[in-house]
């Protein structure tokens, strides 16, 4: 007498024929000549709710859990709540408290962004101040540093907008916001090391040459009268040489010439400003790595928790899924079981369009 063949478990339903992997990325089967959800190429037991293996203990997870990768299929992870959860997106739920908090990746951003808000604020005020000549002598700043005052004033603007990209990013939990401030990071702190470069260079190098090229060639008469004007002096050396007349620079002023008084200014204001500059950079470089470190963490888990369009189920999908598994189960335990779970696959999701299935029965066993 033969004994009864024992029963094995039914293979991977999507596995084909030829051994070809069932992970393929190409679109799914088709049905009725549509192409159905890419999730038919997976294994549907990865988002089932078995026990779940982790560093050799078990535990028992309710239901699937959502987002986060591979970690987040282990039991107690901590990630935002499943359902009705668009009121509390980018918070976490305390166990204890009861109450929405922020994660330790979006304070970061906070701190940093705040610093860096801080200082962007200071720059820009600074530059409109010297605009709109609110400061003493501010207006020789705009006539002999026009070049540098225009590249701190778009640098103090790029990164003004790069921080408020920043705070929309945080607030909204948009890590597509947050990336475009993490780039923008970058291009403002190009912005901003380009006045200090030049300004180091100009005041280190030669910066009595430079005076006397641009006082020269430079500023002409209007720029001369304004600077004359701000440092009460008269002509370069004397009123005799290069100077612009006006009410109180003429032939016999008793006005010193312009070049000494104008050249202390421009070396306190030029170190002033580099130093300023270079003293920034740290806290860009601070929110650039924060950025970096943080821009994908401000939830607990990855992007939105929303499934991809061309891997959500309908009813084609659906339709397909049932279908390999009954013929799975016919070539296993006969023809019987498939036609059983196609009936009440029929009831269950309300599909009247799933064909009936002659499976081959050359394969069964006795």
């Amino acid at each position: 007498m033969l004994e009864p063949y024992p029963l094995e478990p039914p293979r991977a339903p999507f596995a084909s024929d030829g051994g070809s992997s069932s992970r393929s990325s190409s679109p799914g089967p088709t049905f009725d000549g549509s192409t159905v959800s890419l999730q038919v190429n997976y294994v549907p037991s990865k988002f089932s709710s078995a026990v779940r293996q982790r560093k050799g203990k078990s535990k028992q997870v309710e239901g699937p859990k959502r987002g986060g990768g591979v970690d987040a299929f282990r039991a107690g992870e901590r990630r935002i709540p499943g359902s009705n959860d668009q009121n509390y997106d980018g918070v976490d739920i305390g166990v204890k408290a009861g109450k929405a908090k922020w994660n330790r990746f979006k304070w970061v951003l906070v701190f940093t962004n705040t610093m860096y808000t801080m200082v962007s604020l200071a720059a820009l005020a600074f530059v409109l101040t010297a605009w709109f000549d609110v400061w003493e002598r501010a207006d020789v700043v705009r006539v002999g540093n026009r070049p540098e005052l225009i590249l701190s004033t778009i640098a103090a603007s790029v990164a003004l907008f790069t921080a408020l990209i920043g705070w929309a990013g945080i607030f909204l939990n948009n890590r597509g916001f947050l990336a475009f401030y993490t780039f923008f990071l970058w291009i403002a702190f190009i912005f901003l090391v380009i006045p200090g470069y030049i300004t180091y260079k100009k005041a280190t190098f030669n910066l009595e040459g430079k005076i006397n090229k641009q006082w020269s060639s430079g500023l002409g008469g209007v720029g001369r009268l304004r600077i004359q004007s701000q440092l009460n002096c008269c002509g370069y050396f004397s009123p005799f040489v290069e100077a612009t007349v006006s009410a109180n620079c003429y032939a016999r002023s008793i006005l010193p010439g312009c070049k000494q008084p104008y050249l202390d200014f421009e070396q306190v204001l030029l170190h002033r400003w580099y130093i300023t500059v270079f003293a920034c950079v740290p806290v860009t470089i601070i929110a650039i790595i924060s950025g970096l470190l943080c821009s994908n963490h401000v939830t607990y888990r990855f992007g939105k928790g929303m499934m991809p369009k061309a891997y959500q189920l309908n009813a084609n999908s659906m339709t397909v899924i049932v279908n390999s598994y009954a013929s799975q189960l016919a070539e296993q335990y006969g023809p019987d079981m498939a036609e059983d779970i196609m009936a009440r696959s029929r009831s269950n999701l309300n599909v009247d369009a799933i064909p009936s299935m002659a499976p081959s029965t050359s394969s069964h066993r006795y």
